[in-house]
C-alpha cells in the first residue's frame, strides 16, 4: 500500500472526491485506486473560517507501487509502513488462576491479554456490572441517592464509562492501535481507528465494556461483581490471596491491582498493611461550562453543523502553579461523581453524538506534595476529601453541587442564578461564592489564569460561563511504587497498574498500562 499524507479536504466532501485526490497526487487514473484507507483524519481550522479536515490514507493501486511513487515525486507520498501489536505468548503456566482487581481500562485489558493466552484470569470487581451502575447512576442524578458501592467511580469499565470515552494520548505506544481495534470489535464506532481525537462516547461505551467482559468469559476467564478486595494476605515477601468481603478468601500469588484512583478504602488498606505507598503530584479544580456554540464560533469562525463540535485544550504556566485543561467534552454534561457519602465530587460525561447545547471541560491546578496539608502519602487523598467535603455542605448537603458565575468569580462576589449558560449538573447546583469552598492556592491560580486563557481562546472568561466545584478526581493522589518486574516494591507477584497506582492519566494509557503489567506477569511465569 501507498501511504499520503497531509490531504486537505473541504468539510462537505464525500470518499469518492477523496480518493479522486489521492489519484491526482499519485499521477494516476482514479479508477486505478482500488482500496482507500483512512489512516488519520483532524480538523485544521488554521485559517478561519477556511476549515479544512485533513487525511493521512493508506491507497491499494493497480499498477507497480514503487514505480508509481518514481512517476508522482510526490513528497507526501511513500510506502506504507507495517506496524502492529502481537500478543505475547507465557514463558510457563502458573500454579494459581492469575487475579485482576478491578474492571477499568487497566482491568480490563490486562484480563483480555491474560485470557487471549490462555490463563483464565478472575477478576474482582467492587462495583456492579454496566447495566446495573447505569441504572444507579440515573437514580442518583435523578434524586441525589447516592449508592456508594455503585456508582461513577465504581463498577464494569471504572470512572472512563462515564467521561465520554476519549480515547486520545499524548504516549506513543504500539499497543494503541490493538486497543482500538478490541473497541471496535466490541461495538465501537471505526472512526475512531483513525480521528486524531477518537472517543466513544458514555452510551456506547456501556456496550462496549460489556462485550468486552463477554470475551474475556469466552475464552476462559471469570468476572465476579460486588467483590471488593478487603485484605492482602504475604508469605514471606510474596503476595498468597486476598480476602474478599471480608469474608472469602481467595488463594492467589499473581495480582494485576488496577483499583482506579477513588479506592481510598483500599489505600487505607494498603498502608496499614505496610506496603509502600508515596504522594505524587495531582490537579484539582472546577469545571467550566460553556454554550457549545460559542466554542464553534471561537474556533471554527462560524457554527457549522457540518462540522464536529469544536473542542479546546489550553494552559497557561504560572510563576508557581500551572492551570490547564482537561477531559474536555464537547456537547456534554457536567455530572455528579461522588462515590462516598457526604463527599461532592464533578466529572464531565458526553454522549457518542455530541450533541449536548453546552461543552465544559475540567479546569485544573497543578498540585506538588509539598502543597499538601500533611507530611505522609495519603495526604493529599486527605485534601481531596476534605474539599469535597466542604463543597457537599456548601451545597446544602443533598449532592448539590456549589456553582458560581466566571464574572462574578473573578469579582469575588458570590452568584444568585444563571445567565446565558444553564449548568447541566444533576440533581442541582447551589450558586454561592467558590472562594469558600476551595483552598486559596486553587483559586488565585483560577483568578489568575481565567482572564489569560481568554486571550487564547476567544470567550472562555466570559462573565455568564458557569463553574462547578470541586473537580477533584483528575488523577490519583498517590502512586504505588513497582520495580524494572511492574511488581510493587513491598511485595512481589503483586502487580499495581493504571491510573489508580500512579501510573496513567486516562483511558488509554490506563489500558496501555494495564497491558503491560499483564506481558510483565506473562514474563516472570
Amino acid at each position: 500500500m501507498i501511504r499520503i499524507r497531509e490531504i486537505s479536504m473541504h468539510p462537505e466532501h464525500n470518499v469518492a472526491q477523496l480518493s479522486f485526490e489521492a489519484a491526482q497526487l499519485l499521477k494516476i487514473s482514479a479508477s486505478k485506486v482500488r482500496k482507500l484507507k483512512i489512516v488519520r483524519r483532524s480538523v485544521d481550522a488554521r485559517k478561519k473560517p477556511d476549515i479544512r479536515i485533513v487525511y493521512t490514507i493508506d491507497v491499494t493501486v493497480e499498477g507497480n507501487e514503487k514505480k508509481i511513487l518514481h512517476n508522482a515525486r510526490c513528497k507526501r507520498a511513500s510506502i506504507a509502513p507495517v506496524s502492529y501489536y502481537k500478543v505475547p505468548k507465557p514463558k510457563g503456566l502458573p500454579k494459581h488462576r492469575p487475579v485482576v482487581v478491578g474492571f477499568g481500562p487497566a482491568g480490563m485489558f490486562a484480563a483480555l491479554i491474560l485470557a487471549i493466552n490462555g490463563l483464565c484470569p478472575i477478576v474482582l470487581e467492587r462495583g456492579e456490572d454496566a447495566a446495573t451502575r447505569h441504572e444507579k447512576v440515573e437514580h442518583f442524578f435523578a434524586t441525589g441517592e447516592l449508592d456508594t458501592k455503585s456508582n461513577i467511580q465504581f463498577g464494569e469499565g471504572g470512572a472512563g464509562t462515564f467521561s465520554d470515552g476519549k480515547l486520545n494520548t499524548g504516549v506513543n505506544n504500539p499497543r494503541i492501535g490493538w486497543i482500538l481495534e478490541q473497541f471496535v470489535k466490541a461495538g465501537a464506532r471505526e472512526d475512531i481507528l483513525f480521528d486524531t481525537k477518537p472517543h466513544v462516547g458514555t452510551d456506547v461505551l456501556l456496550t462496549v465494556v460489556q462485550n468486552i467482559r463477554q470475551r474475556i468469559i469466552s475464552l476462559g476467564g471469570e468476572v465476579r461483581f460486588n467483590s471488593q478486595v478487603t485484605g492482602i494476605c504475604r508469605k514471606d515477601d510474596h503476595i498468597s490471596g486476598l480476602q474478599i468481603n471480608g469474608e472469602e478468601n481467595l488463594t492467589c500469588d499473581r495480582v494485576i491491582f488496577a483499583i482506579g484512583h477513588s479506592a481510598r478504602d483500599t489505600f487505607r488498606m494498603l498502608r496499614d498493611l505496610q506496603i509502600p505507598l508515596e504522594a505524587k503530584p495531582f490537579a484539582m479544580g472546577v469545571r467550566i461550562e460553556h454554550l457549545q456554540e460559542n466554542i464553534d464560533k471561537a474556533q471554527y469562525g462560524r457554527h457549522d453543523p457540518v462540522l464536529p463540535p469544536a473542542d479546546y485544550k489550553l494552559v497557561k504556566h504560572l510563576d508557581e502553579e500551572t492551570v490547564y485543561t482537561f477531559c474536555m467534552c464537547p456537547g456534554g454534561y457536567v455530572v455528579a461523581a461522588a462515590s462516598e457519602d457526604g463527599r461532592c465530587v464533578t466529572n464531565g460525561m458526553s454522549y457518542a453524538d455530541r450533541d449536548g447545547v453546552n461543552a465544559n471541560a475540567a479546569l485544573l491546578v497543578t498540585l506538588n506534595p509539598r502543597d499538601f496539608p500533611g507530611d505522609e502519602p495519603l495526604s493529599g487523598m486527605y485534601w481531596q476529601e476534605q474539599i469535597e467535603e466542604a463543597a457537599f455542605q456548601a451545597g446544602g448537603g443533598n449532592y448539590y453541587a456549589p456553582a458560581q458565575l466566571v464574572g462574578d468569580f473573578l469579582k469575588g462576589v458570590p452568584s444568585s442564578g444563571p445567565g446565558s449558560v444553564q449548568p447541566t449538573y444533576r440533581p442541582g447546583v447551589t450558586w454561592c461564592d467558590l472562594h469558600s469552598v476551595l483552598p486559596e492556592k486553587i483559586t488565585r491560580a483560577l483568578e489568575e489564569a481565567l482572564p489569560q486563557l481568554d486571550g487564547n481562546l476567544k470567550g472562555f472568561a466570559d462573565a455568564d460561563s458557569v463553574l462547578t466545584a470541586p473537580e477533584t478526581r483528575s488523577s490519583s493522589p498517590v502512586k504505588i511504587p513497582r520495580d524494572e518486574s511492574k511488581q510493587s516494591v513491598g511485595l512481589k507477584g503483586l502487580y499495581p497498574a493504571g491510573e489508580g497506582a500512579g501510573y496513567a492519566g486516562g483511558i488509554m494509557s490506563a489500558a496501555i498500562d494495564g497491558i503491560l503489567c499483564a506481558e510483565a506477569l506473562l514474563e516472570n511465569l
